[in-house]
């Protein structure tokens, strides 16, 4: 996004409201009706959960992530990876909070799409003469749901440039229906506006039957949040918070046109119906429902958005496999990753086709969110404590405050395993591969052994100059993990002289940096041997994929365009019509040997990494390295060598037959 549209202006205002807020815009499809459930309407029922609403939108949506949270910026960005690198030196540990809250927030981004279109297309029910065809659960709304979802699915390796311009005035379209529709009921049951008094809130969770269990369906208000936070990048802080107060406002509007309308009408309310569309004029029935598709079209297209920047975040900080990321649009951040593209499609048609009904889905959303939010407090204590060094007294109300709320949320969402079981596969599934992921990253980074450069190059220039050995490449390339210019990998160096010796007329060495900044690209060019071997040093911002070929060449042409190095062939035939030399990567990976002895843990650690690592793509395509001349080599890994091996030598015996006379 265009740095001109984190300032707070008109534009940046339309385009927030098509970014930051479809999941919890279009909450109101659901949260109410899934409060009154099949129970009896009363003024307690009523005024309380409307009143839980609305504070629950105050302290958590409100003060903790748009005042408090989008404090935690990372040069703009926002997000648990963003919030994390802020944080991560203060203590090694903090690495899980990070994962959890990545890993459940990803699994419970597969139900939103669903819950939100199924919500909107239901509302067809409503419209005189299509109550028969449009109920809830039955074929054609199944198939109209996963219809919407395949498509918008299969668009995203388009990209969203085109559409994309039009989701800030569909948004604001959908948030001023909102409001307008909630307003026009309020005229009839004003006393609605006592439900903001918190007293009902408190009076709802002590006095009313199973009162406080019905948080898991309160918490329904603001499952977006954590989504707000993510896009702080996208649309800056300002505009968020100003942006916010319309947002609430309207949001606001309609639970209390909502809650009116039953008042008013509960003696003849159907339970079945949803009083979102039911407070609609009858002939607005069918552009209402248009609107709150779309809507919810735009709430499940940022939601897959989010997906693909957190993974995308979590690979450049190693936390995740590598897999193939593409670049539909040439618009900053927007990216395209076919495996979770379709990882949540799969996803969706399944919560489609075994839910059926939002109704059923909403009982069984939530729960992974609480513990995101969790997360997200507990990596907001660091930053609090040690980034911006508030007073302990403040932190300690402030923490306490919010774990009180989110573990309130978290018991009562807890309840809902049963009908979300196969959610905890998923998300164990995330979980598990992020913590594989980190952990064996960590055992491997120990036997890295680096040695001292210096040693090795007056032998690295007599191979370049050695033309008994024939030439392996004009210009040879390795990916190295050494932080200092005067260290290299041993197992490189084996490479080059060992293994079979490549002799090359120049030797690159190439470092990646990653920054705590999202969009850093620098590098840094150090000359290791005179016209033979050169360090290249890429400092990326976590946001930013590591397209290595795409980089290095662009370092090589302005070396070249500066004089700084001749990049025409060597060999006589070419270099009179001034080609281009030849370049040859050499990728080294690593296999588990079987010359190990594993603890069970480092076992089952480095086995399932290895196996996580078969099915990723390659070094090559996730270097950006495909479409290059590239060699790979296997470096056995020895973790622990097997020892103490008792082989006994016997003494040599001659078995010559001697020959006879």
């Amino acid at each position: 996004m265009d740095s001109k549209l984190r300032k707070l202006t008109f534009p940046g205002l339309i385009i927030t409201l098509g970014i930051i807020y479809g999941d919890i815009g279009t909450s109101p499809l659901y949260t109410f009706s899934s409060l009154l459930g099949e129970r009896a309407i009363s003024t307690l029922l009523v005024y309380g959960t409307i009143s839980c609403v609305f504070w629950t939108l105050t302290l958590q949506t409100t003060f903790k992530y748009v005042v408090l949270t989008l404090q935690a910026d990372n040069k703009g960005e926002g997000g648990v990876f963003s919030l994390y690198a802020l944080v991560r030196r203060y203590g090694k540990w903090l690495v899980f909070p990070c994962i959890i809250g990545a890993g459940t927030l990803l699994a419970d981004g597969i139900i939103t799409p669903p819950i939100t279109v199924t919500s909107a297309i239901e509302g067809l029910r409503e419209i005189p003469g299509l109550h028969g065809i449009f109920v809830p659960g039955n074929e054609v709304v199944v198939g109209i749901v996963i219809g919407i979802l395949s498509l918008l699915f299969f668009f995203q390796k388009f990209g969203t440039k085109v559409i994309g311009g039009s989701f800030g005035p569909i948004m604001f379209l959908w948030f001023l229906m909102l409001g307008v529709i909630g307003f026009s009921q309020i005229w009839y049951h004003p006393q609605i506006f006592k439900a903001l008094n918190p007293v009902y809130a408190y009076r709802f969770l002590t006095r009313y039957p199973d009162g406080f269990w019905l948080l898991g369906a309160v918490f329904l208000c603001t499952t977006g949040a954590e989504a707000l936070y993510s896009d702080l990048g996208h649309c800056g802080r300002k505009n968020i918070r100003v942006s916010w107060i319309f947002v609430k406002t309207t949001l606001v509007l309609n639970y209390l046109g909502q809650g009116a309308w039953v008042m008013a009408q509960h003696k003849i309310f159907i339970h079945e119906a949803n009083p979102f569309f039911l407070i609609m004029p009858v002939w607005f029935l069918i552009p209402g429902v248009i609107i709150a598709t779309a809507a919810s079209i735009i709430a499940s297209q940022a939601l897959i958005s989010g997906s693909f920047t957190l993974i995308s975040e979590a690979i450049s900080l190693h936390m995740w496999p590598r897999v193939a990321v593409k670049y539909p649009t040439d618009i900053r951040g927007q990216i395209y990753i076919p495996t979770i593209n379709w990882f949540l499609w799969v996803g969706c048609m399944a919560v489609v086709l075994y839910f059926r009904t939002s109704d059923s889905m909403t009982a069984a959303y939530g729960f992974s969110i609480t513990i995101a939010m969790m997360m997200t407090t507990v990596l907001m204590y660091y930053f609090m404590r040690y980034v911006k060094h508030w007073p302990m007294w403040v932190i300690v109300i402030i923490i306490c405050i919010f774990l009180t709320v989110e573990f309130s949320f978290f018991i009562t969402n807890a309840i809902k395993i049963t009908k979300r079981w196969m959610f905890l596969f998923c998300e164990f599934g995330l979980i598990f591969t992020m913590y594989i992921w980190v952990k064996a990253r960590k055992i491997m980074n120990r036997l890295i052994e680096f040695i001292n450069i210096k040693e090795y190059l007056p032998k690295l220039e007599a191979l370049s100059n050695d033309t008994s050995i024939s030439k392996y490449a004009t210009h040879l390339i390795y990916l190295t993990k050494a932080d200092s210019n005067k260290q290299m990998e041993q197992k490189i160096f084996y490479s080059i002289f060992n293994r079979q010796p490549k002799r090359a007329d120049f030797y690159w060495f190439i470092h990646i940096d990653r920054t705590d900044e999202p969009y850093t690209m620098e590098y840094e060019v150090v000359e290791l041997l005179k016209d033979k071997a050169i360090k290249i040093n890429l400092r990326l911002g976590f946001r930013v994929q590591p397209r290595v070929n795409v980089l290095f060449r662009k370092v090589v042409e302005e070396l070249s365009r500066n004089k700084e190095k001749d990049i025409t062939s060597r060999y006589e035939s070419l270099s009179k019509y001034n080609l281009v030399a030849d370049f040859k990567f050499v990728i080294l990976e690593r296999f588990l040997s079987v010359e190990n002895e594993f603890s069970l843990k480092d076992s089952f650690i480095l086995k399932s990494y290895f196996f996580l690592k078969n099915m990723a793509p390659s070094d090559a395509k996730a270097f950006g390295l495909d479409t290059s001349d590239i060699v790979v080599e296997k470096i056995p890994l020895v973790v622990n060598p097997v020892s103490n091996i008792c082989l006994k030598r016997i003494p040599f015996r001659n078995h010559t037959t001697k020959g006879t006379d």
